[in-house]
């Protein structure tokens, strides 16, 4: 009889950024409750801890790193930290990420920067950090980044923001191909619009609601537990032949002709 693929992470050591609330949050609540032992991480140590008490109210293991994505010595201090006390991560989620809702004739140079530091860079560095180590690992490892149907099709979302979820795809395909040789899969998710603390006041607006429900087939926004069995699977053994690939969890908004 065939083995089945696993979606369970048991024994596995999983980093999630940005990790304190919304998706971040949901991810590793989900992760921990499919075995892994996560690894959270983002600016406020605060919400770390209010996670952390959560997954272990639920029989789940978590363990806090406190660190500022957007600052490369410290993003690696961290990681270096982090391989000390584990020395074999399994999964990498890159879920930090900002948005400033500029029109392209507003942007400005503060804001581009902010931006791409925060959904770009911290998101190569820690890939990078992560990532060597992996490639050193008997069994490699998955780094899964969280990009945006925004980096794939034009949205009113503000072009920044377009423009880093963008490269993150880009980005995803450049280093499955560079790392694949070495047992590290690379790969990302796409959402449409979920209910998160960052998007409330929006959703809030029922026009601004309409128009998002307008272009989406399942007519309704996403809950952000549904984006944990698609990460558990591009995480886990079940998406083992799986790199390089964005799935775009979107209740079918990039099918949509408009």
């Amino acid at each position: 009889m065939m083995n089945l693929p696993s979606f369970r992470l048991e024994g596995k050591k999983a980093i999630i950024t940005g990790a304190g609330r919304g998706i971040g949050r949901a991810l590793a609540i989900g992760f921990a409750q499919s075995g892994a032992e996560v690894i959270l991480c983002s600016r406020t140590e605060s919400e770390l801890e209010q996670v952390k008490s959560e997954i272990e109210a639920l029989g789940g293991s978590a363990l806090v790193y406190p660190v500022d994505v957007t600052d490369t010595a410290e993003l690696k201090k961290t990681v270096k930290h982090i391989f000390n006390d584990f020395q074999v991560v399994d999964i990498l989620i890159n879920n930090a990420g900002m948005n400033i809702r500029s029109k392209a004739n507003d942007v400005t140079e503060d804001e581009w920067i902010r931006i791409m530091d925060t959904n770009v860079k911290s998101a190569f560095m820690m890939s990078q950090a992560v990532g060597i180590r992996m490639q050193e690992q008997q069994n490699g490892g998955s780094i899964l980044s969280v990009s945006s149907v925004a980096g794939h099709i034009a949205l009113k979302t503000g072009v920044v923001y377009a423009a880093s979820k963008a490269a993150m795809i880009q980005m995803t395909k450049v280093l499955a191909y560079e790392w694949g040789s070495k047992g590290v899969r690379v790969n990302s998710i796409g959402p449409w619009y979920f209910e998160t603390p960052l998007t409330k006041h929006l959703l809030e607006d029922e026009n601004y609601l309409n128009e998002i429900l307008a272009v989406t087939p399942l007519k309704r926004v996403g809950q952000v537990e549904e984006l944990i069995g698609p990460a558990l699977f591009l995480s886990s053994e079940a998406g083992s032949y799986v790199t390089g690939q964005t799935l775009f969890v979107d209740g079918g908004m990039t099918i949509n002709g408009f």
